[in-house]
């Protein structure tokens, strides 16, 4: 049987780091992108080759949008010269920042950045890789849970994160013809080194949530790799056009 292959962005660390170890834990080849560090990301595919899969990094600034036709040209030579294929099955846009900063505070420099990086290049950097998604593959974007529940310093982060469940469910009503499905998934707080690690280093903050998710804690990283192997998996298929929150039930 064939290895299906993911494309996952930000794959260097945090969730994008983790997604590649689950989803290679469970079969999946891993093309992987990170912006600056290198290094890490070689680890991470060292470390899934150590346990019988393939992996290729890629760099990809997914802010520049006028990169996006040179990486689509290296993810077909990666796919030609690494996996022997033509296409890839699986596409994870989690690539992303975040910026804290009151509504009332936030720059034009900082929403255009947070656009650029969660929105626009999400956006057109799907558009540029569907001649070589394969028809009946997937399409997962990450949102936040921060789209349903409102905290103060989010706005323009969270703005870009809703526009992105309403492109899913465009990209899903759109792609369905050649058997693409296309779903969001929206983490909760999770103690890792985003934002500068506050939910992670934080005690009190990271207590305050745990107080405030039905399930007692605060998210790790596993919680979300597996969510994310889950919705790609064969059991995952008929689940399309679906916002699906994996937060342990933060503020319901």
């Amino acid at each position: 049987m064939t290895r299906k292959i993911a494309l996952i962005t930000g794959a260097s660390r945090g969730l994008g780091r983790n997604a590649a170890l689950h989803l290679a834990a469970a079969g999946v080849d891993i093309i992987g992108t990170y912006r600056s560090q290198a290094d890490e990301a070689h680890v991470v595919a060292a470390e899934i080759e150590q346990h019988g899969g393939r992996a290729v990094m890629l760099p990809l600034d997914v802010a520049n949008s006028a990169s996006f036709d040179a990486f689509v040209e290296q993810v077909r030579a990666a796919l030609r010269d690494s996996f022997g294929r033509e296409h890839f099955d699986f596409l994870v846009n989690n690539a992303g920042i975040g910026i804290h900063a009151a509504f009332a505070d936030t720059t034009e420099d900082q929403f255009d950045q947070l656009m650029n990086i969660q929105l626009k290049g999400p956006f057109f950097l799907t558009q540029k890789l569907l001649p070589v998604i394969a028809d009946g593959g997937r399409i997962l974007n990450v949102s936040s849970g921060l789209t349903r529940f409102s905290l103060p310093g989010y706005a323009a982060y969270a703005a870009m994160k809703g526009a992105m469940e309403v492109l899913t469910r465009y990209q899903a009503k759109e792609l369905g013809a050649r058997g693409i499905g296309v779903n969001i998934l929206a983490p909760g707080a999770i103690e890792t080194d985003f934002g500068g690690g506050l939910v992670r280093d934080n005690a009190e903050v990271n207590q305050q949530i745990a107080s405030n998710t039905a399930l007692g804690r605060v998210g790790l990283p596993d919680d979300i790799g597996g969510a994310i192997t889950t919705l790609l998996s064969e059991g995952g298929r008929w689940i399309n056009g679906q916002r699906v929150e994996a937060s342990g039930g933060m503020f319901l």
